[in-house]
């Protein structure tokens, strides 16, 4: 008997079987002639839409710390007002698709392409506009143009520079399970792009062959941290050799701790799931109720303003020709990345449960 799923599990499990299911008064100042006024009462005008300021909500899967400096960018610019609410972007994924129509949401920015991958095959997503679309590769965007990448966050391996070389590493995640390896890795199995990247492995190599790697780290001793951050400050100190994290943590180490932080990326040579390179993306809601601030919404990510903002602040890939990456990551065009269609990642309950078979989740 399997244990009890964790709450976003169950969230996701219950969407599953869900069926893909004020007026505003304008107040005027006071009548200079009141006793005018009430013989002859006012009509109120009905407020039309470009009397009202647009508004737009936005549910998001990426930290408030990381986009909220963008958001607040986005409306200083346009005079659209955003309301965001931020959680766990499975779990807002979720909530999306338990509100039904009901669902307050316009725009879904998602932290990996398997939480839109969801929504889309839901049909809670619309098509988005070809001149968004065609912005950024086809590897980056939903190949039926629901969703779309706005900057890239490539899986690797993060090793101690004291006692890690380069050459001492495997070519292949795979390669960890060797004994040679007991106690020395770290990963963050509550983590969501480590999620998507065993989803990843699941179908391009199998499950069983998941479960095997799985089972084959856990036997090995992988040390368990609570997320990337911490990951990446353990290997620092030494308490393990490596780690398996998304490659633009370290640079916010750096940024802070300096260029003698003992700590660097490794890409692997293999190219397999361990060299997944993901996005966070954007999706309009069905729901959308202003779907042209939406769309503007959705376009600003794209912008060359927000594009620099996540080469430079956030150290992620821009997506967008024309926007330099951080000159100390190695060039997105020259990343090795497994032949996988991103919406494919979708699948994330049956991850979920794996990693609960295995043990890896509680």
């Amino acid at each position: 008997m399997l244990p009890q799923l964790p709450r976003v599990s169950v969230l996701l499990l219950l969407s599953a079987a869900l069926s893909v299911l004020v007026g505003c008064t304008t107040l005027q100042p006071a009548p200079s002639n009141p006793t005018a006024a009430a013989a002859t009462p006012v009509e109120q005008p009905s407020p039309t839409a470009a009397a009202q300021p647009q508004q737009l909500t936005v549910y998001s899967g990426r930290n408030e710390n990381l986009i909220g400096p963008l958001v607040e960018q986005f409306r200083q610019e346009t005079g659209i007002e955003v309301s965001v609410r931020y959680g766990d972007t499975a779990e807002m994924a979720a909530t999306i698709l338990e509100e039904g129509k009901n669902s307050p949401a316009d725009v879904f920015f998602a932290q990996d392409a398997g939480a839109l991958g969801a929504l889309a095959a839901k049909g809670r997503l619309q098509p988005l506009p070809a001149e968004i679309l065609q912005q950024v590769d086809a590897r980056f965007r939903d190949p039926n143009g629901r969703w779309v990448g706005a900057s890239g966050r490539a899986r690797v391996v993060v090793y101690n520079t004291d006692r890690v070389t380069e050459a001492d590493l495997p070519d292949s995640i795979f390669g960890f399970t060797d004994p040679a390896w007991r106690g020395r890795v770290g990963w963050a199995p509550t983590n969501g792009s480590f999620q998507a990247m065993v989803t990843a492995m699941r179908l391009l190599h199998g499950e069983d062959a998941a479960r095997a790697w799985l089972q084959g780290m856990i036997a090995n001793d992988v040390k368990v941290y609570p997320n990337n951050s911490a990951i990446v400050e353990a290997v620092g100190k030494g308490e393990v050799d490596v780690g398996l994290v998304n490659h633009y943590y370290l640079y916010r180490f750096l940024a802070e701790r300096g260029e003698s932080f003992p700590a660097r990326n490794y890409f692997t040579r293999a190219v397999d799931a361990g060299a997944l390179t993901n996005i966070a993306g954007l999706g309009i809601v069905d729901t959308a109720r202003n779907r042209d601030a939406a769309e503007r919404f959705v376009a600003y990510m794209l912008s060359t303003a927000a594009q620099k903002y996540f080469a430079e602040k956030t150290y992620e890939y821009p997506l967008v020709a024309g926007v330099a990456a951080d000159s100390r990551l190695r060039p997105l065009t020259e990343l090795q990345t497994p032949n996988l269609d991103l919406s494919r990642l979708e699948d994330l309950e049956g991850t979920l449960r794996l990693l609960q078979e295995v043990g890896a989740l509680q």
